[in-house]
C-alpha cells in the first residue's frame, strides 16, 4: 500500500503524513457512523483497524508502536475531567450510601468475571483477575453526553454521577494489584507485597494529584485565558511523565487532581476548555487503540492464555458484566433503602465502558506482556466496541424510566387549567399556553456549545490582549 511511498520519505515525513491520515479518517468514518446513530468512538476504532498492518497497513508498525504514550495522555484528560463531578458539597449529602453501592455493584461484577473467565472459561490466572478489575469502570464521558443531551437532573443523575466516579476509583485501585498479580502468578509467585505495595502507591499518586491541584490553583490566578489553557496542559503532561516514570496510571491521580481544582476555584470554564482541546488527542488514541487491535487472534485461541477463542471470551465478557452491574447495582441500591427508580435502573446507565477501560488495557498489557498482554487489549476493545453500540442506549433507557427527563409536554412545563373567572379552558387553550410557556423558558438560540464558548471566549481574550500590546507599542 503506501509502505513503498513510506520508504522514499523521511522519517519525519512519514510521522507527520500517518498522523494526518488517521485524524482525516477518523473525521471521515464518523460521518458514516453518524447516519447509523453509532457513536464517534465506534467510528475511531474502526479507523485504527482498517489503517493497520493486519488489513489495509496504512500506517506502519513503528509509528503505532511510537504512540503507545497516547494512552498515559488520553488517561489524564479522561481522569481530569472526571474529577468535576467530586463536588464536595454534593459528596457531603450522600458520600456515604453512594460509597456502598459502589462497592457492593463492583464486588459483584468482578466476582462474576473472575469466576466466569477462570473457573468455566479455564483462562489463565494473570488475564481473569486484570479483567474482572477492568469490568469495574464505566464510561463518564458516555454517561455524561446522554444526560447533557436529555437535559436530565434529579436524585438518579446525581447517584449516577457519583457512582459512576466512584467506580472508576474502585476499579483503578482493583486493576492496580490485579497487574500486579498478574505479572507475579506469569513470573516467581504471589507474595503479601504484591498485593499491599500498587495499593501505597495510588494512594500517594492520589496525595502528588491533589498537590498539583492546588498548584494548578495557584498558577490560574490573573491568567489570561489562553495561558490558562498552556499551563493546565502543561500540569497534565507534567504529571503523566511522572507517573509514566514510576510505571504507575495517572488516573486516580489526575482525577484528584481536577477534584481538588473544582472545589478550591469553582472554575467550570477550565474543564469546559479542555473538554474542547482534547478531541484531536482522544481520536488518536482511539485509532491507535484499533490499529493494535489483532484480528487473527481474535479468531484463533492461544494456548498461553486458554483454549477458548478470543471472539468468544470478549462476547461472554461482555454479556456477564452487564449482568453483574444491573445485578451489583440493584442490591446495592437495596442495601441503602434507594428509590424504586434508583434501585430499578441504574444498572443499566452503568453498562457503558469504552475510553478508560481501552487505556487501561494499554497499560495492562505493557506491564503483563506477551500474549496475554495482547489478549486483555483485543478482548477490551472488542467488547468495548459493543458496549458502545448498546451503552448510550441503555444509558438514555434508564434515565427515562427513572423520571430523570420525560418527553411529555404536560411533564416539561405547567399552565393553569382554568381562566381567571374559574371557568376551564379547552384543550387547544392549555396547549397554546403551554407552548408558549416553553417558548419563553428557551434560551437563546446558539448552536455553540459550552465547551466551544469557552475556548472562543480564551481565543478573543489572547486576541485583544495582542491587539492591545500592538497598540502601545505603536503609541511609543
Amino acid at each position: 500500500m503506501l509502505s513503498s511511498l513510506y520508504s522514499a520519505i523521511s522519517p519525519t515525513a512519514v510521522v507527520i503524513t500517518a498522523v494526518s491520515l488517521m485524524l482525516f479518517l477518523g473525521f471521515a468514518m464518523t460521518r458514516v457512523t453518524k447516519r447509523l446513530k453509532l457513536p464517534n468512538v465506534t467510528a475511531y476504532i474502526l479507523v485504527g483497524v482498517l489503517v493497520s498492518p493486519y488489513c489495509f497497513d496504512l500506517v506502519p508498525q513503528n509509528i503505532i508502536e511510537g504512540m503507545d504514550f497516547l494512552s498515559d495522555i488520553a488517561l489524564a484528560f479522561i481522569a481530569f475531567s472526571t474529577g468535576e463531578f467530586f463536588r464536595m458539597s454534593i459528596l457531603r449529602r450522600n458520600g456515604p450510601r453512594v460509597v456502598i453501592v459502589s462497592l457492593i455493584e463492583s464486588g459483584v461484577t468482578a466476582s462474576l468475571i473472575f469466576c466466569t473467565m477462570f473457573f468455566l472459561l479455564r483462562m489463565n490466572l494473570a488475564l481473569s483477575v486484570t479483567l474482572s478489575a477492568l469490568a469495574v469502570v464505566i464510561s463518564p464521558s458516555s454517561t455524561m453526553m446522554t444526560i447533557r443531551q436529555t437535559g436530565s437532573k434529579g436524585d438518579f443523575v446525581d447517584s449516577l454521577l457519583q457512582v459512576s466516579a466512584v467506580d472508576d476509583v474502585v476499579g483503578l485501585l482493583f486493576f492496580s494489584v490485579a497487574v500486579s498479580i498478574g505479572a507475579a502468578s506469569e513470573g516467581t509467585g504471589i507474595d503479601f507485597l504484591d498485593i499491599i505495595t500498587p495499593v501505597l502507591i495510588n494512594i500517594a499518586v492520589i496525595l502528588v494529584g491533589c498537590l498539583f491541584g492546588l498548584f494548578m490553583k495557584l498558577l490560574m490566578s490573573h491568567r489570561s485565558q489562553d495561558n490558562r489553557l498552556i499551563v493546565s496542559v502543561a500540569l497534565l503532561f507534567a504529571f503523566c511523565g511522572i507517573c509514566a516514570a514510576c510505571d504507575v496510571s495517572p488516573l486516580l491521580g489526575c482525577m484528584s487532581m481536577g477534584t481538588v481544582y473544582i472545589n478550591i476555584s469553582n472554575d467550570e470554564n477550565l474543564f469546559k476548555q479542555l473538554n474542547y482541546f482534547s478531541p484531536p488527542l482522544l481520536l488518536l488514541f482511539f485509532v491507535r487503540s484499533g490499529a493494535g487491535f489483532n484480528l487473527d487472534a481474535l479468531i484463533h485461541s492461544s494456548g498461553s492464555v486458554g483454549a477458548v477463542p478470543l471472539i468468544v471470551i470478549s462476547i461472554v465478557y461482555f454479556a456477564v458484566r452487564i449482568a453483574g452491574k444491573y445485578g451489583g447495582a440493584f442490591a446495592g441500591c437495596a442495601a441503602v433503602k434507594k428509590s424504586h427508580n434508583v434501585r430499578n435502573y441504574l444498572g443499566l446507565a452503568l453498562i457503558p465502558q469504552a475510553g478508560v477501560a481501552i487505556g487501561l488495557s494499554a497499560l495492562g498489557a505493557r506491564s503483563l506482556g506477551g500474549a496475554t498482554g495482547d489478549a486483555l487489549e483485543t478482548i477490551i476493545l472488542a467488547s468495548s466496541i459493543l458496549y458502545e453500540l448498546i451503552g448510550p442506549g441503555c444509558a438514555k433507557l434508564s434515565l427515562y424510566l427513572s423520571g430523570a427527563y420525560s418527553d411529555k409536554l404536560e411533564d416539561l412545563t405547567t399552565v393553569e387549567e382554568q381562566t381567571a373567572e374559574g371557568e376551564p379552558k379547552s384543550n387547544v387553550e392549555i396547549l397554546i399556553e403551554r407552548i408558549q410557556k416553553i417558548q419563553q423558558e428557551l434560551p437563546a438560540h446558539n448552536t455553540m456549545s459550552e465547551e466551544e464558548a469557552a475556548f472562543l471566549e480564551g481565543a478573543e481574550q489572547h486576541f485583544a490582549a495582542m491587539g492591545a500590546r500592538h497598540h502601545s507599542g505603536k503609541l511609543r
